[in-house]
């Protein structure tokens, strides 16, 4: 989007103030929803987000964030810079009034803004009142304007520098407070490349840059296809249903509806819903008129070009969104969203704009690919037919009661307890492993239930093909949360679900398509913090009488030299040249897998709550999870094998920021 000459004035009297700025400080959490990772990245999109207001209103061509080597983060942008005359109401400079008083901004109707991000015009003053240091510059015409806080407090008035050769914009420095945000205040350099990376997908013609100072590492993003790279992107190892990528731009009313959509041969659905450039996971009324016309429109053509028959049904909207990959991006001026959080949009005007798009210009597209359509429609009646096989096999395999509890597998050794908060599950490979957890198991709160094998590789399955398998069944029976369309997360047994395979390739296959599974058709279980990797011991020393376990080579290492070191500081004569474990003057032994542990030590070392290692499986980016599944276990072994490459040095069991 190219940088234009503002049509409006934009000075002080486009800045309406509603309230002060005191409960900030007292309350973070009602303005940033948190105090720990969450909270801090998001005063980061408070102040980008402005930024990226500049650039949707065609005044901003750049957004370039540094974090700083001093625990610092610079934001920057190209755009019309923040007014610096006397604000009318105040009195005070406009950049003053902007970053001290709560819900001063320009996107109240005052004229600054037709489309923002920023729903409530809060962020620059609450990110000022959580930092220990705000400065804020603005270049206009030739002319840098600077102002420094403390804690949301003038440290530096707000003064003219002086001539400057800098371009116009505006430049937001500050340093969150440690006193606030207590669990951590130092910045993931990931999280702010996937930031840049989404907004220069959304705003077409945007360059994001950032640079990480501690590190040097360095990355810029520019999409000249907007949201028709980015579902490129989201595609990336899946094979697609035709070269080209339907995408449609058109203004109704006020607002502006974007959407971009093609197929993959896959079984999931993968949808973006974004308004006014934030992503809402959770959909609403954009998402709502999105399916209903897509669903409306293939069955139209199916019906139009006799590829169904008369007396069969209309495909169902899960039927038509197998394999579907969409961005949908509504720009409106008045977003009403669900919380501070912004989780879902509600304007009900929304989803008629949507869908009256879509009706037309989808219909226009399946008529102008037809081989493409056909393949669409094809897709979807297989899904349907599918679908009808899951429910049959379902019905067949759980019967009346087994999704309350009734009905357990047989091979379940569950806990005495009916508590779900008082009962785990671990699902144990190999029948030794699983006859040792079940003698060594607290049978109170602690469930076994024996794998048989590797599992079906669900990335690439059906329902109907997973409910022949009978280890994805049993797993299905246990947790009580049905799969599909019974899929209730209130039913799970269990408050944890524990992965307990041996600590080699093959165990971490297992892992891994148990992950799958989980990702693919059981993802609230994931979300909901109830996955967890337990972590057996690689490794027991031995000395004399006293027993140690040691869970990765690098700590045996660190053991090894402590124990050589406290010999040393004894007098005891240490031999540089021998074996590392003889100098240690120590025995060593190493676990091959969990079959070789009896009862007391599987207990000891991996499920007492005291002693244990547990590992919580936790989906930071579910974007990012979703391309590493479809890497790791897709059909594209090319793929696999780069990641493997690229990633098996940097790889730890404790890494799974999936």
């Amino acid at each position: 989007m190219a940088k234009q000459k503002a049509e409006h004035a934009y000075d002080g009297s486009q800045i309406q103030v509603l309230e002060g700025l005191e409960p900030v400080r007292k309350r973070p959490g009602m303005y940033i929803g948190s105090t720990g990772y969450d909270g801090v990245h998001h005063l980061i999109k408070e102040i980008a987000d402005n930024s990226v207001d500049e650039a949707i209103a065609g005044y901003a061509t750049r957004v370039d964030i540094t974090i700083l080597q001093d625990g610092g983060i610079k934001i920057t942008d190209d755009g019309r810079g923040i007014p610096v005359d006397k604000h009318p109401k105040t009195g005070l400079s406009t950049l003053e009034t902007v970053l001290t008083v709560l819900h001063a901004g320009g996107k109240f109707g005052g004229g600054g803004y037709k489309v923002s991000s920023g729903l409530h015009g809060v962020g620059s003053s609450v990110v000022n009142a959580l930092s220990t240091l705000m400065i804020a510059e603005v270049a206009q015409k030739g002319q840098l304007y600077r102002i420094e806080f403390e804690r949301g407090g003038v440290k530096v008035p707000f003064k003219k520098v002086g001539p400057t050769d800098r371009h116009d914009g505006t430049t937001v420095t500050f340093y969150p407070d440690p006193t606030i945000f207590k669990e951590t205040v130092e910045f993931d350099y990931k999280w702010v490349v996937s930031y840049l990376r989404h907004q220069a997908y959304l705003t077409k013609g945007i360059h994001t840059a950032v640079v990480d100072e501690r590190t040097g590492e360095r990355q810029a993003f520019y999409f000249e296809g907007g949201i028709t790279s980015y579902v490129k992107q989201l595609n990336i190892g899946k094979e697609v249903v035709g070269d080209s990528i339907f995408y449609v731009e058109r203004q109704v009313e006020d607002s502006v509806v974007e959407v971009a959509v093609q197929y993959n041969d896959t079984y999931i659905e993968t949808v973006r819903p974004f308004a006014n450039n934030v992503l809402t996971p959770d959909g609403g009324t954009h998402l709502i008129g999105f399916r209903a016309a897509m669903t409306r429109v293939i069955n139209d053509y199916a019906r139009k070009n006799s590829l169904l028959k008369e007396k069969e049904d209309n495909l169902g909207g899960d039927d038509i969104r197998e394999g579907l990959t969409a961005v949908i991006l509504v720009k409106l001026p008045d977003p009403q969203f669900e919380g501070q959080t912004k989780n879902k949009l509600g304007n009900p005007e929304v989803r008629r704009y949507v869908e009256q798009v879509m009706n037309e210009y989808f219909s226009y597209y399946l008529e102008e690919n037809p081989d493409v359509a056909k393949k669409i429609v094809g897709k979807a009646i297989l899904a349907a037919r599918a679908r009808k096989a899951a429910r049959a096999a379902r019905d067949n395999v759980l019967r009346k009661g087994a999704l309350d509890g009734m009905g357990l597998p047989g091979k379940l050794w569950d806990c005495s307890s009916k508590s779900p908060a008082d009962s785990e599950i671990y699902i144990v490979e190999g029948n030794s492993a699983a006859g040792s957890a079940k003698e060594g198991r607290d049978n109170r709160t602690q469930a076994i239930l024996p794998l048989r094998g590797k599992v079906l590789n669900t990335e690439r399955a059906r329902l109907d093909k997973m409910f022949a398998n009978r280890e994805i069944v049993a797993m299905i029976q246990a947790f009580g949360v049905g799969i599909g369309d019974s899929f209730d997360v209130k039913g799970l047994r269990y408050s944890k679900i524990i992965i307990m395979t041996d600590a080699d390739v093959d165990g971490s296959h297992i892992a891994t398509l148990l992950l799958t599974f989980f990702f693919r058709y059981m993802k609230e279980i994931v979300e909901g913090g109830y996955v967890y990797l337990a972590k057996p011991p690689l490794f027991s020393i031995n000395r004399g009488q006293k027993k140690h376990y040691v869970y990765d080579e690098s700590t045996l290492e660190e053991e090894l030299a402590q124990i050589i070191e406290e010999r040393k500081a004894r007098g005891v004569a240490i031999n540089e040249d021998e074996d590392r474990i003889k100098q240690a003057g120590v025995t060593v032994s190493r676990f091959k897998g969990l079959g070789e542990m009896d009862a007391s030590q599987l207990w000891e070392t991996t499920m007492d709550p005291a002693n244990r290692v547990l590992i919580k499986v936790d989906v930071e980016d579910a974007e990012r999870a979703d391309a590493i599944f479809t890497k790791l276990m897709g059909d594209d072994v090319s793929l696999r094998k780069t990641f493997i490459q690229t990633e098996a040095k940097n790889a730890k069991l404790e890494d799974l920021d999936i």
